[in-house]
């Protein structure tokens, strides 16, 4: 990285550099890439937004968002894999939340703020 230079020398140097290798970190883009791609599809966005509010089990969510199960389960399992949700068994049944993740506090509080909701519990972004 010390020998990175720009072909123009509009800028600080260092910053530059500093830049450079932030942007070099392709995997950290890959994962952020991947957390936004999941709310990519108003289904999904519609569950995760409904367990950033309370936890339920399958066939409830599928209810609330007039969705299948199977439909259901498939967009549980792509928010799980993204980490923006977890899940717990309780006897035959499984439970899902939003994760205590930073991600996906940060999600909710930005869907809440570019749909203008006002969520009760929540506090603004820091």
């Amino acid at each position: 990285m010390a020998d990175f230079s720009l072909p123009h020398h509009h800028s600080d140097k260092a910053e530059a550099v500093n830049i450079k290798a932030t942007l070099d970190n392709i995997e950290n883009f890959r994962k952020v890439a991947d957390v936004f791609k999941q709310l990519g599809d108003s289904s999904r966005l519609r569950i995760f937004c409904l367990l950033c509010h309370r936890e339920e089990c399958v066939v409830d969510i599928a209810a609330m968002v007039e969705m299948t199960t199977p439909a259901v389960s498939h967009h549980l399992k792509q928010l799980k894999g993204a980490g923006l949700i977890t899940a717990r068994r309780e006897g035959k049944e499984v439970y899902y939340k939003a994760s205590d993740s930073i991600e996906a506090e940060y999600l909710h509080k930005t869907v809440d703020k570019v749909m203008d909701i006002t969520c009760p519990g929540c506090t603004e972004i820091k």
